[in-house]
């Protein structure tokens, strides 16, 4: 059983060990071990004062591996799956072992999928996201944005010129989406 106090037993004895490997066991010796007068070793207690640890109670089904059979006692709470992000990292848990290639990239796209839900959420609060503050636009003019990259052989210099595009098309696209939805609403009406 799993989370239980108990050590696994040792599948070989030391003896075993060391003839089968050089040099295994060397600081066995309580001579050779700089924590032996701080060491206190007692095999019956393991620290633990229990059998098998409280389990942290369950507030919404949790996703969890087809690999395990229950949750480790103690999970994180703080992002609970919402939205189409939180459908896809379901899909992904339930049907796809974590050694496979799809599990891992619908959480890839579960992530990206959120990151466009969060955006699209703060435009219905009184502080929206400021794309010109938040991803780092302004400091490059502020900040040497140039000069810290040329002339420093840094590996992310390739793909800098992709930067500007990747970060400000989908807020381009978005404006000159939201200014042709408005043009023809303006035409519809007259």
């Amino acid at each position: 059983m799993t989370y239980t106090p108990e050590k696994p037993p040792i599948a070989e004895s030391s003896d075993e060990l060391r003839q089968r490997i050089p040099g295994w066991g060397a600081d066995l010796d309580p001579a050779d071990r700089p924590s032996v007068p701080r060491e206190r070793f007692d095999p019956s207690f393991a620290g633990a004062h229990w059998r098998h640890p409280d389990r942290q109670p369950e507030a919404w089904p949790r996703e969890r591996s087809v690999e395990h059979t229950q949750l480790p006692p103690v999970f994180g709470t703080t992002c609970p799956p919402k939205g189409l992000s939180g459908a896809i990292r379901k899909l992904s848990y339930a049907h796809y072992s974590e050694g496979q290639a799809a599990h891992w990239l619908l959480l890839i796209a579960a992530d990206r999928v959120d990151t466009v839900e969060s955006t699209l959420r703060s435009f219905l609060t009184t502080r929206p996201d400021n794309p010109i503050t938040q991803t780092g636009v302004r400091a490059e003019f502020t900040h040497h944005g140039v000069r810290s990259r040329l002339g420093h052989n840094r590996a992310d210099v390739k793909h800098h010129w992709m930067d500007p595009f990747i970060v400000g098309a989908p807020w381009v696209a978005g404006v000159v989406a939201v200014a042709r939805l408005t043009r023809r609403r303006r035409q519809s009406t007259a």
